[in-house]
């Protein structure tokens, strides 16, 4: 018997809610060794006396030394292996704006960039161009066409903007063209080796970016695109099959709405700030089990290498607590988890392989000794460190919709 198996055969339905509340690239690291992290220089009054109820620890998003992108890491957080469970960004950034995959689609996630005259990039995100500027720039790619191939080029939010490749005999086993750096050009799609299908993939890709560059060459800023996370359709049980939950979706960028809805969650309302993600959550608080609620904003300060700004972000989420925690006192039993999907430290602007501290709210709660939510606190928590694939049973635990294993 398999974790999924094991939950399936123990998931009971209750009337108790769980709330994952979850802080896109939450952990980080200090300025200077012995410094405070982003979150523990954060005021945060509000998550503080969460801890002082609750339990933390710090979970591993994938395994020890290993730094997850944020569909893997997410994966774990819902419970999924995610060495098992693989679904590459392309089809998480296609079904999060709702676009239907198909069986021969390979979808691509792709980012406007900028380059300079050599080819060289400048900037990997276009300077985080607004999504109604990118969109106008999308709508110049739709006229590519490449013989054999349907093409479908939607735009996403931001610089990002999703490629859909249409065709028979179609391989998702493409290197991305990103080189994840600047000062250098954009790479070229390589299919791995031995893998004529992917080889056919590949060389779309390669004629795809060929009329792009030339259609954007005269663009300020999105004058080229990198491609990423080449992936297929993935097929994965639901929620309601694992653990009897009416699952429920709330996040603003279309990524995160992908998973969510390839894990059968409901995507609910069209929220464009934290306070309109809650308020959908207390309109949809008795419809639905479970609620996972996305908060993008510490990962992009953190990846823009931005201390001071991913500090704000963490104050912003401290803000709306209150109106979670009460939601969770209205219903008996109910749950509340608070965690990360990765770290994302500014001093390295990036992801990176630091647990995440993670704290559950529960009258199940055994607490422990921690009166302030941070790295160092949850060091010491009572929930240890362990892999983020088991906050969903701890989850399930703590709501009481786990029942007993053996006689």
């Amino acid at each position: 018997m398999d974790y999924h198996e094991l939950l399936k055969s123990l998931a009971e339905k209750t009337d108790s809610k769980i709330v994952l509340l979850v802080s896109d690239g939450i952990g980080g690291l200090p300025q200077k060794p012995g410094g405070l992290t982003e979150l523990e220089t954060a005021k945060t009054p509000n998550l503080d006396a969460l801890a002082k109820i609750g339990v933390q620890g710090l979970s591993t998003p994938i395994l020890p030394g290993i730094t997850p992108g944020s569909g893997p890491g997410h994966l774990g957080l819902f419970g999924y292996d995610p060495l098992k469970f693989i679904i590459g960004r392309g089809a998480l950034e296609a079904s999060g704006i709702g676009f239907e995959m198909k069986e021969t689609d390979i979808a691509i996630r792709c980012n406007f960039c900028t380059t300079d005259v050599a080819g060289n990039i400048t900037d990997r995100r276009a300077g985080r161009i607004p999504s109604d500027e990118s969109a106008k720039v999308v709508k110049k790619l739709k006229v590519i066409k490449i013989p054999g191939v349907e093409i479908f080029v939607e735009p996403v939010k931001e610089h990002r903007f999703v490629v859909v490749f249409r065709a028979e005999g179609l391989g998702d086993a493409v290197a991305d063209t990103d080189p994840q750096k600047t000062g250098v050009p954009v790479l070229a799609p390589i299919p791995h080796e031995g893998c004529a299908a992917s080889k056919k993939t590949a060389e779309i890709a390669k004629e795809f970016h060929k009329q792009a560059v030339a259609i954007l060459k005269d663009e300020p800023k999105a004058n080229n695109h990198t491609m990423r996370g080449f992936a297929r359709k993935p097929n994965m049980p639901s929620y309601e099959e694992l653990y009897c939950l009416k699952a429920a979706c709330i996040a603003v960028y279309p990524m995160y709405k992908g998973l969510a809805s390839f894990a059968g969650m409901s995507l609910l309302g069209n929220a464009a700030t934290l306070e309109e993600e809650i308020d959908v959550l207390e309109k949809e608080w008795n419809n639905y089990d479970f609620f996972f609620v996305h908060w993008k904003y510490t990962d992009s300060r953190g990846e823009d290498g931005n201390f001071d700004a991913k500090v704000a972000m963490v104050e912003e989420l401290d803000k709306v607590v209150p109106r979670i925690k009460k939601l969770i006192d209205s219903t008996p039993g109910s749950a509340l988890v608070v965690t990360g999907d990765h770290s994302t430290p500014a001093t390295m602007a990036s992801h990176s392989f630091h647990p995440v501290p993670t704290l559950i709210v529960s009258d199940l709660a055994r607490t422990d000794e921690q009166e302030h939510y941070g790295e160092k606190y949850a060091l010491f928590g009572g929930l240890g460190q362990f892999e983020a694939q088991y906050i969903m049973s701890l989850a399930l635990a703590h709501s009481g919709k786990l029942g007993k294993f053996g006689a």
